[in-house]
């Protein structure tokens, strides 16, 4: 092949020049190459097989391999299909050139239809002309028509033995799943970054070209484990390099920020030094950056950060550079993990507005400047034990932040909102008064009530001691019982009745009711039951709505009660002679009593006492006619 490049003069890009002709050629697809040699070596060989993955990882190349594999034949050395192929045989080179007649290769981007598919069809009855099978290789298949896969089925599922099929597919969910049935399925796997360098290195050495240990994982890192998008970029690196290439050179021409200066960055984002943050990201523009790449890089640093943190021993690869693990490691001590997933979401969203703004430089800037001010702000939960326990923030390690700055004013919300917790306003300066030098207000909002507002003239710690405090639950809750009964008490019949007869009991635990309703609740319903119960209670409640599920409601559980004590009554046998002296008489209600004492009281005549020793003597009472 190469040969035929020298004598042509046309040059070939890295991707095509250094395709794989083997399995032995194939990076990071062990799994697969693995399958494929125990069946060949014992005959199981199918007859369909579906790849799939990204773009980019070798599917075709892998199909190209395969049916080299299936076709293979070195006259008195290889007769039979095998994967061991060390040297080039009669069919070998016409087939990884894609030029062999009986290897038919189709792409069902632009031969989607049904007739296409007839074709097929009406050639597999042939058998092949020179080779052993007759292999179709459709790359793409997703984009065949609903038509088209329904005739393909029922030579798919009993094709001639001459006949054998490879798919090919970045999208394997619009793959009708009676296709997939019907073939062996490989998932291609991304390669990882640092496999990724090392066949890089030892391309560029192949290719005779100097290029920086930096700039390797630069490319590997931005070709997201595809090995056609790492060659591009290694051969574009090349021609803009001249034959050296640089870290600085991908960085120029990839439009990325220096990995140095993006850890920088990240410190004075955390460190709430907004100038510093904001000159480091006008630097990194005039030298050719992207503010939406370097806020990726940003998030991707906190990720990092966020790795070493929770999972140290698996965080370090090949395209992490020294500068970046050695400052990560830093970082993953000193800041708290609700910080870093604080900062995370606050770039995705950002990096979101770069991308849809007119100006992506001010929009970068102004993510920034959320970050800085929101980074020696505490927690919405710490600002809230702040508040409760009325002592200094300082006080709490993870209230100060990695600058060491205090925060001061709050403005706390608990129960009933998306937050529990609170945001803090303001900053302190030596003598305890805002920075701006305008009085701040210390706003906490409990349970979702009325807010208590103090105006702040004096030093935020003691602003804390003297704030409303919340009041600690007076109220235990076990059941939906309990709240029904808690309703009743304040006096909302409403929500009570709601409780009772449009509620099915799922679990629950003290701040958490999960349920399912009735078709008639109203959709409202769950919201008003956790906002209410989060101002009697004094904390916080989730009501979650089941889809399926749940006991019998509280309605129910009374009336089957009901029920049960009349059917119990009607079989004492007093009760039934009652019934029958009485004709039309009913059981209105039956009433427990504990003892004797809740019985007089009731105003029920006991029978004894009436000197009713049976039923006859029921004449001695003087009783109305109606009764």
């Amino acid at each position: 092949m190469a040969g035929a490049e020298e004598k042509s003069g046309a040059y070939r890009v890295l991707a095509r020049k250094y395709r794989p002709a083997s399995f032995e050629g194939l990076i990071g697809q062990e799994p697969m190459v693995r399958t494929l040699s125990n069946a060949f070596e014992s005959g199981r060989i199918a007859q369909a097989w579906m790849l799939t993955g990204v773009r980019g990882i070798g599917k075709t190349t892998t199909a190209r391999i395969l049916a080299r594999a299936l076709n293979y034949l070195v006259p008195g050395k290889a007769e039979a299909p095998t994967v061991h192929m060390p040297e080039t045989g009669v069919h070998c080179e016409a087939i990884m050139e894609g030029r062999h007649v009986d290897v038919i290769e189709m792409d069902a981007a632009s031969h989607t239809g049904i007739a296409d598919i007839r074709e097929i069809i009406e050639q597999v009855r042939y058998r092949p002309v020179s080779a052993r099978y007759k292999v179709y290789i459709i790359d793409e298949v997703h984009m065949l028509s609903t038509a088209a896969f329904n005739g393909l089925l029922k030579t798919l599922e009993e094709p001639p033995e001459h006949v054998k099929f490879i798919f090919a597919t970045t999208e394997i969910r619009k793959v009708p799943v009676t296709v997939l049935s019907r073939c062996q399925r490989f998932d291609l796997r991304r390669i990882d970054a640092d496999i990724l360098v090392g066949y890089l290195d030892h391309i560029a050495k192949s290719e005779e070209v100097r290029i920086d240990e930096d700039a390797l994982k630069l490319i590997a890192r931005a070709a997201e484990g595809s090995v056609r998008d790492a060659l591009s970029l290694l051969d574009q690196g090349i021609a803009h390099g001249g034959g050296e290439i640089s870290a600085d050179d991908v960085r120029a021409m990839l439009g990325l920020a220096d990995r140095a200066r993006v850890v920088d960055l990240f410190g004075s984002a955390m460190k709430g030094d907004l100038a510093g943050a904001l000159a480091e990201l006008g630097a990194q523009y005039d030298v050719g950056a992207d503010p939406g790449v370097i806020l990726s890089d940003l998030a991707d640093y906190t990720h990092l950060v966020t790795r070493l943190k929770v999972a140290p021993e698996g965080a370090a690869t090949a395209a992490i550079t020294e500068t970046e693990l050695t400052r990560g490691k830093g970082f993953a001590e000193g800041l708290s993990l609700r910080v870093l997933s604080r900062t995370w979401q606050m770039l995705l969203k950002g990096i979101q507005e770069v991308n849809t703004a007119p100006k992506p430089l001010a929009a970068a800037e102004m993510v920034l400047v959320r970050l800085c001010h929101a980074a020696d702000m505490p927690t919405p939960d710490e600002a809230l034990r702040m508040l409760r326990d009325g002592g200094d923030p300082g006080a709490h390690g993870s209230a100060t932040g990695p600058s060491g700055g205090r925060t001061t004013g709050t403005t706390a919300q608990a129960g009933g909102s998306s937050h529990a917790g609170a945001s803090l306003t303001g900053r302190q300066g030596s003598s305890g008064q805002d920075s701006s030098g305008q009085g701040g207000a210390i706003r906490a909002v409990a349970g979702g009530g009325p807010r208590l507002v103090a105006e702040r003239s004096e030093p935020v710690a003691r602003q804390a001691i003297e704030a409303p405090q919340p009041e600690a639950p007076t109220v235990t809750l076990a059941s939906l019982a309990d709240v029904a009964a808690l309703a009743k008490d304040k006096r909302d019949l409403r929500l009570k009745d709601a409780v009772e007869n449009l509620m099915r009991p799922v679990s629950f635990t003290p701040g958490r009711i999960e349920i399912t309703m009735l078709e008639n609740a109203p959709h409202e319903l769950a919201g008003d039951l956790g906002r209410k119960l989060s101002d009697w209670t004094g904390m916080r409640w989730l009501v979650i709505v089941a889809r399926e599920g749940g006991g019998a409601t509280i309605g129910e559980e009374i009336a089957a009660e009901r029920r049960q004590r009349t059917d119990d009554a009607r079989a004492d046998p007093n009760v039934a002679a009652v019934l029958s002296t009485f004709p039309g008489a009913k059981i209105v209600d039956v009433r427990i009593f504990e003892d004797e004492e809740e019985f007089a009281d009731d105003g029920i005549l006991d029978a004894d006492e009436a000197g009713l020793d049976t039923l006859d003597d029921m004449d001695a009472l003087d009783l109305p006619e109606d009764d």
